[in-house]
């Protein structure tokens, strides 16, 4: 037997992504969504995620989109005050580690002002997983007291892990029917799909290089079979 979660990104990024994100939960497998506190939709994706307590949120702390919420933050921002760094980051500078300190403290802080319970950390292109943030997200999920996804720089930090894995392949090609059927070779406990369910608008065609797919992937998860050997995570 292996406990599946499956979170869907970006909450609040656009209208159309949370509503796809909502109609996965309702009509299909999503259990849990981390919400962006930056996003386009951010105030309407807290007004949906209370009429359904059923759907799990946690944050998806941001550095490489949108602008940040703290205003002293200078060496995170280019001049048009926007996050400088991109999915690209790994061959980007390390930022000021007190300022990004800052900026995930005022992201979580603003995410528990929602008044929204507080699943788990994850993050905006896995940014959460850099080494150098490693002291960092041990540190956030502690004093929060939630656990955080999985990634390789924090495998030897168990405790806080959300899950023993993450799947990553539900994406692009990947996010298809066959799923389970590949996730049969895992050898964990536990593994999170991390998937991207969206209704496209014309909001998430400005922000994001990942459109038409999330409405496949919407399809897949409404209409995707649970096999008797998974246990859905609560």
């Amino acid at each position: 037997m292996v406990k599946v979660l499956f979170n869907a990104d970006d909450f609040g990024l656009t209208k159309g992504v949370t509503d796809g994100i909502l109609h996965s939960h309702t009509n299909g497998v999503v259990q849990s969504t981390t919400l962006m506190m930056n996003g386009l939709a951010t105030e309407y994706a807290v007004e949906k995620a209370k009429l359904f307590p059923s759907l799990h949120v946690g944050i998806h702390l941001v550095l490489t989109y949108g602008k940040p919420l703290s205003e002293d933050v200078p060496t995170l921002v280019n001049e048009q005050g926007v996050f400088r760094y991109t999915n690209a980051f790994l061959k980007m500078e390390p930022p000021n580690l007190e300022e990004v300190e800052k900026e995930w403290r005022a992201q979580l802080d603003a995410f528990l002002a929602t008044g929204l319970p507080l699943h788990h950390i994850d993050s905006h292109h896995h940014v959460h997983g850099w080494d150098v943030f490693k002291e960092l997200i041990v540190k956030l999920s502690n004093e929060y007291q939630v656990p955080v996804r999985y990634t390789d720089s924090l495998k030897n930090y168990p405790d806080i892990l959300l899950t023993d894995s993450l799947w990553l392949d539900f994406y692009e090609d990947g996010a298809n029917e066959d799923l389970f059927s590949r996730l049969k070779s895992l050898e964990s406990k536990s593994v999170e799909i991390m998937t991207h369910p969206a209704i496209v608008d014309l909001d998430l065609r400005s922000v994001s290089s990942y459109q038409d797919k999330r409405e496949d992937e919407l399809h897949i998860l409404c209409n995707i079979k649970i096999p008797e050997w998974v246990v859905m995570m609560q």
